[in-house]
């Protein structure tokens, strides 16, 4: 005898418990990620809060809190102090040199080892990844020494070139890995086509691989301009020093407030996070045409 089970079902329900599991998931990490964009936002938020107060009111109400006016005296004095707008100019043409020099120099080198395929490849990849292991530390004595002995010590040129190689040797050990599975086809149809090596560089691998380009370009512009230990020793004049240089020196005054020293960090972050900015979406383009490919 068969037994009919009449008992109706909770279809619905049933359905619609895996979604509910999913929303609360998907709450629970908005929430995490929030408490995190907290977190890292709060330091970001104290240093603008302090550098709009008085020494006075940093003196009564703390760190935390609020201006009762909008001072922007520590943001003037700072800027006197240190001829801001000269030190910012110093900052965006030693990063976008460095930045431009890297990636030249990245291409070129990518080039050889990834399409070219020259002998010693790996070893020379490998050379090039060891490279980006050495400390700066390490590094400044040798520096130091060329600099001097090429005149070129307390210039710009000694930063833009040291930071031009270091740079470029991280591009190199990248953009290779990217030509490495470059589409030999394209590159066979432009020697076909009575395409030099030089110009199948400039007219075939160079405008496919512009966003992977473009991310190190930016890539190498904020790491250069976050740049400190080297700038430091090599930059000893006011009028050559950079950013970070010109922060670092006068936060060492034992005649700065606390003010001025949130005036100097915000105006120090500012130009950085605005290049992070105007150039986000070329980052997320950047990453999402690597991910693809």
């Amino acid at each position: 005898m068969t037994v009919v089970d009449t008992k109706p079902r909770n279809t619905a329900a049933t359905a619609s418990a895996p979604r509910r599991r999913r929303d609360l998931s998907r709450w629970l990490l908005l929430a995490v990620l929030a408490a995190l964009a907290v977190m890292m936002l709060l330091p970001f938020g104290i240093v603008v809060i302090n550098a709009f107060k008085t020494p006075e009111e940093y003196a009564t109400d703390g760190p935390l809190g609020l201006p009762h006016s909008l001072y922007t005296g520590g943001l003037s004095t700072f800027w006197d102090r240190v001829d801001f707008g000269h030190v910012l100019l110093n900052s965006l043409l030693i990063s976008a040199t460095v930045a431009v020099a890297a990636v030249v120099l990245s291409i070129l080198n990518a080039y050889a080892l990834g399409i070219g395929r020259v002998r010693g490849r790996a070893w020379i990849v490998a050379a090039f990844l060891i490279a980006n292991t050495v400390p700066q530390e390490g590094l400044i004595y040798p520096l130091y020494y060329a600099a001097k002995a090429l005149n070129l010590y307390d210039s710009p040129w000694a930063v833009i070139i040291a930071f031009g190689v270091i740079q470029s040797a991280f591009g190199t050990y990248l953009f290779t890995s990217v030509l490495s599975s470059f589409p030999r086809e394209l590159v066979e149809a432009a020697e076909i086509d009575g395409a030099g090596r030089w110009a199948t560089l400039w007219r075939v691998v160079v405008p496919i691989s512009r966003p992977t380009l473009l991310v190190l370009f930016v890539f190498f512009f904020i790491w250069t301009w976050n740049e400190l230990f080297i700038p430091m020793v090599m930059l000893v004049s006011s009028a050559n020093q950079t950013v970070p240089v010109a922060l670092a020196v006068v936060q060492g005054e034992k005649t700065m407030d606390a003010t001025m020293t949130s005036a100097s960090a915000l105006l120090g972050l500012l130009p950085a996070v605005a290049f992070f900015l105007i150039f986000q979406r070329t980052l997320s383009r950047g990453l999402t045409v690597g991910a693809l490919k």
